[in-house]
């Protein structure tokens, strides 16, 4: 089990470039990547996303990157029929002012266009320092993942120990509930009837009650879902949808057996069901 909150962090340097890198996570119902990268590494945020969705199930995904060049691989380069242009120009707004100044050099280097700088940067080469970044970043965030997902998997199984504890209460309360279904239409059947019962008809009402009432089949199903729950926490990754799945069937199960039992005790017992699903629910929003 594997929380979904988690940081990580890596850091690469040589003579060139500084690169850093933040990975954390927080709770979201589905996988959502989040990039803050600068410009230049746009073309590599298809590969990042692609990195991170192979190994992340759900949450909301931060990547911030921070990319600084410590010596620029670039070429200057000067666009000569621009010079020529800009020249013809100024000389002519000389000739049209009647000015005997020539443009010069410190006219020209005031315009836009003449000097152009290109930088070049090898994306493939870039991708090759950021990938093992990602790698090393991607280690401490899934060990606090799953150094918190332990424990929230403790205190799930906590909860789940109060709802087996007072399931069993509940079993050991079935007969109860039977024995207070027949004492209850035997009395109605009395009032009714006096001393004279319809036996006949005294258990075919009863045996009706009995299979409305009856919380055998809540109860066994409750423990079979129990039984899924702990397979999925010990032996599944990506648990946290299925087993809010099954804290839904299990909720559905404790409120019948509540609306069927007239037992005060067990009434009691599916209180404190509830309040432990429900904080098994709340801890459930933290894992993936």
């Amino acid at each position: 089990m594997k929380s979904m909150t988690g940081f990580g962090f890596s850091e690469f340097q040589d003579e060139k470039t500084h690169i850093s890198l933040d990975l954390k996570s927080y709770n979201n119902r589905y996988l959502d990547i989040i990039t803050n990268i600068p410009s230049i590494l746009n073309p590599l945020e298809p590969s990042i996303r692609e990195w991170l969705s192979s190994r992340i199930g759900r949450g909301r995904v931060e990547v911030h990157i921070r990319y600084r060049e410590l010596e620029e691989d670039m070429k200057v380069i000067l666009d000569e029929n621009v010079v020529r242009e800009y020249t013809s120009v100024l000389n002519q707004m000389v000739s049209i002012a009647g000015l005997e100044e020539k443009p010069g050099l410190s006219h020209l280097l005031g315009m836009d266009g003449i000097i152009k700088t290109d930088k070049k940067r090898d994306l493939s080469n870039i991708w090759e320092k950021l990938e093992p970044m990602l790698s090393k970043a991607f280690r401490d965030f899934e060990d606090n993942r799953v150094r918190e997902g332990k424990n929230t998997e403790k205190d799930i199984a906590d909860q789940i120990d109060v709802l087996k504890e007072n399931l069993s209460f509940v079993e050991s309360k079935a007969p109860e509930v039977d024995r207070q279904i027949r004492e209850t239409l035997s009395g109605k059947f009395r009032e009714i009837t006096g001393d004279e019962i319809e036996e006949t008809r005294l258990l075919a009402e009863t045996a009706m009650y009995l299979v409305k009432y009856d919380i055998n089949e809540e109860i066994i199903r409750m423990r079979s879902h129990l039984a899924r729950f702990a397979e999925i926490m010990r032996d599944e990754a990506g648990a946290g949808k299925k087993l809010d799945f099954l804290c839904q069937e299990l909720n559905r199960e404790i409120n019948t057996i509540g609306s069927k039992s007239p037992i005060v005790e067990v009434h009691q017992s599916v209180v404190h069901m509830k309040d432990a699903l429900e904080k098994i629910r709340e801890q459930l929003r933290n894992v993936e």
